[in-house]
C-alpha cells in the first residue's frame, strides 16, 4: 500500500472515531438519557430499530432487557432451547434469555414461564443489575414505597450505593414501575462508567465528581490523592468502583465509599464500618453519633453557609460540624465532601489543595 492510501486510510479511520454511531430518528439531543443511550449505542448493546428509531420513552420488555445484557457480556446470540415454556427456540432473544438464566442473570416467572413480552419493572431491574455486575455493598434504604421485606430490597440498596440510581425526588423508588428503555440505558451507563454516576445523585449531595482527582494536605504534610476506580476483586472479596486514596508512598493506602441517601452521607469502609458524616436535612444544632462502642462520638451541625479557605479554593457554603468530644471541626461542601478539618485549637488537620 503507498504512503498516499495509508495517509487516507488513517484520515478515514479517525473520522469513523471521531463520530458516534449514527444516532436514532427519534432520539434528540436535548433527551434525558441521550448520552447514555449513545454511548450504548456506540458499545453495540442498543441497535434500535429497523426503521431508524431507538423509542428511548417506551417500556422495555423482560427479553430486550436481556437481549441488551447479553450484547454487554458478549453472549452467543444463536437461537437455542430455553428452560421456559413460552421462549422457544425460534424466538429472536432465545439464545439470550437461555445463557442469562444459565448464569443466574434472570429467573423465571414460575411455571416454567419467563413472559418474555412483558414489560420489565424497576424492583426486577434492581436484581439484574445486583447480579450482572456482582454488587456487593449495601446502604440504608430510605425510600419510602420499599419494605424492608421486599425481594428486590436489597438489590435496591446495592445499586443506591454503588450510584446506579438515587430514586426520585419525592424519596420514593417506584419498584413496580415499568421501565423505558432510556432508563435502562441509564442504569446500564452507570454501572459501566462514573462520569454517569455523577447523575444518579440526590439533590444537595455532598458526593464527589467522580471523574476528578482530589489531593488533600495533611497535618504533618504528606498529601491523600483521592481517585475514583474500579478495584480488583481480592480473593473472594468483590470491590468494584470506589474511591481510593494514595497516601503519599507512606503504605497506607486504603478505600472507602460515599455512602448517601436522603437522610445521611457516610464514608463506608468495604467489608468494615462506617463513619457518618453529616445528617440529612442539614439543620444547625442537629447532633448524631458516629463510630461504634467506645470509639463513638457525638458530632453536631454547628454553622451553615460558612467560609472556609483552602489552598484550592474559598468556600462560602460549608457546612461546619463540631465534635462534642473533644472540640475539633470539619467543614462540609456540596459536590466536595470535606474540604478541611481543624483541631481543638484551630490547627489544620487535613485541607483540600486541589482537584483536577
Amino acid at each position: 500500500m503507498t504512503k498516499k492510501w495509508t495517509s487516507v486510510l488513517i484520515v478515514l479511520l479517525s473520522l469513523l472515531l471521531a463520530f458516534p454511531a449514527a444516532a436514532a430518528s427519534d432520539l434528540s439531543e436535548d433527551h434525558q438519557f441521550y448520552e447514555e443511550i449513545t454511548y450504548l449505542m456506540d458499545r453495540g448493546v442498543i441497535e434500535g430499530y429497523p426503521d431508524d428509531t431507538v423509542r428511548p420513552d417506551a417500556e422495555v420488555t423482560r427479553a430486550e432487557a436481556v437481549v441488551m445484557i447479553g450484547r454487554l457480556m458478549d453472549f452467543d446470540e444463536t437461537r437455542r432451547a430455553t428452560e421456559f415454556s413460552d421462549v422457544p427456540v425460534s424466538h429472536y432473544a432465545s439464545g439470550y434469555i437461555a445463557e442469562a438464566a444459565e448464569a443466574g442473570y434472570v429467573l423465571g416467572v414460575g411455571n416454567d414461564l419467563f413472559h418474555p413480552e412483558a414489560p420489565i419493572i424497576r424492583g426486577d431491574m434492581a436484581l439484574i443489575m445486583e447480579r450482572v455486575f456482582d454488587l456487593a455493598f449495601t446502604i440504608d434504604v430510605s425510600f419510602t414505597d420499599v419494605p424492608q421485606d421486599a425481594y428486590y430490597a436489597e438489590a435496591i440498596s446495592k445499586i443506591l450505593a454503588i450510584n446506579i440510581t438515587n430514586g426520585y425526588p419525592n424519596n420514593t423508588f417506584q419498584p413496580q414501575e415499568e421501565v423505558t428503555r432510556g432508563q435502562f440505558a441509564a442504569f446500564l451507563a452507570r454501572a459501566l462508567e462514573p462520569e454517569f454516576k455523577n447523575d444518579a445523585v440526590i439533590e444537595g449531595s455532598h458526593q464527589k465528581d467522580k471523574t476528578k482527582v482530589y489531593t488533600y494536605e495533611m497535618a504533618d504534610g504528606t498529601t491523600a490523592i483521592h481517585r475514583f476506580e474500579d478495584v480488583p476483586d481480592r480473593g473472594d472479596l468483590t470491590y468494584g468502583y470506589m474511591w481510593t486514596v494514595e497516601m503519599d508512598g507512606t503504605g497506607n493506602d486504603y478505600e472507602y465509599l460515599e455512602l448517601e441517601n436522603y437522610d445521611f452521607f457516610a464514608i463506608g469502609y468495604p467489608y468494615s464500618e462506617r463513619d457518618l458524616s453529616l445528617v440529612y436535612p442539614v439543620e444547625v444544632g442537629k447532633t448524631f453519633t458516629t463510630g461504634l462502642g467506645d470509639q463513638a462520638i457525638t458530632l453536631e451541625i454547628t454553622d451553615v453557609n460558612v467560609t472556609v479557605e483552602t489552598a484550592y479554593q474559598t468556600f462560602t457554603n460549608a457546612t461546619e460540624v463540631t465534635s462534642q468530644d473533644d472540640g475539633s471541626k470539619y467543614y462540609m461542601v456540596e459536590g466536595f465532601a470535606s474540604v478541611k478539618s481543624v483541631d481543638a485549637d484551630g490547627e489544620v488537620q487535613s485541607e483540600l489543595v486541589s482537584v483536577e
